[in-house]
């Protein structure tokens, strides 16, 4: 796996506007992917508004990967696992083998994003299916990478969904995040890679908030429609 990062943006904060100025930065970092038939996916909702301007400037169609961290029930913050579109299912037993958490609970975090993730598929690409990437390279994009758990879950779906390739590209991350991803992507292109005792994806951002459905529907909408205009 190899890695391509912004020195000049190492350990850095406040380095982008917003989540669309990430995806700029992010799309000319890329810039060898212009016209390579590469599929772009992004990780919703915060994936969105980074990935619609890199498929803009690549000239790359746009999809989601839709995977959702399972939640503490007392911590919608804290994330102990994450669910795939495919169903794929990923835990962190070593913060789970610290939590005095009982297998229904478990259960039933896994159950309930399972339903979360269904829903969000179908509301987000209009049917049940999955993306196709069969034989495809993929390009992985979220706004960020914390844990890297979220995206550790999606790629090894992608794998499992027989993509060719899959590069992640993210704004910013921290060291263990990207080096956790080790052995199940390619290539990884983070332009802010920032080390430290503590790290929140936010502080990369001079503006950010959460990205709700319907926003993260209007730009796949708006994209698919710049894209039938064009073709």
């Amino acid at each position: 796996m190899s890695l391509h990062e912004l020195e000049a943006l190492r350990d850095q904060t406040r380095v982008f506007r917003d989540r669309s100025h990430a995806g700029h930065v992010l799309g000319e970092m890329l810039v060898a992917h212009r016209g390579s038939g590469a599929r772009v996916l992004a990780i919703p909702a915060g994936g969105l508004p980074v990935a619609a301007p890199l498929a803009r400037l690549l000239g790359l169609p746009l999809d989601v990967a839709v995977v959702s961290k399972i939640t503490l029930p007392w911590n919608t913050e804290v994330g102990y696992g994450a669910v795939a579109f495919d169903g794929t299912v990923r835990l962190n037993e070593r913060l789970l083998s610290g939590l005095d958490m009982s297998e229904d609970e478990v259960r039933l975090g896994i159950e309930e994003t399972s339903d979360k993730v269904r829903r969000r598929v179908h509301a987000l690409r209009g049917s049940d299916d999955a993306p196709e990437v069969a034989d495809c390279d993929v390009l992985l994009v979220d706004d960020g990478l914390a844990s890297g758990f979220t995206m550790l879950t999606a790629a090894e779906a992608l794998r499992g969904a027989g993509a060719r390739s899959v590069v992640v590209a993210v704004p910013t991350g921290s060291p263990r995040a990207l080096d956790g991803l080790r052995g199940m992507v390619d290539t990884i292109f983070c332009a802010n890679v920032r080390g430290g005792s503590s790290f929140a994806v936010a502080d990369a951002y001079e503006d950010w908030s959460d990205v709700t459905e319907p926003q993260a529907l209007d730009i796949l909408r708006r994209v698919r429609e710049e894209s039938r205009r064009t073709a």
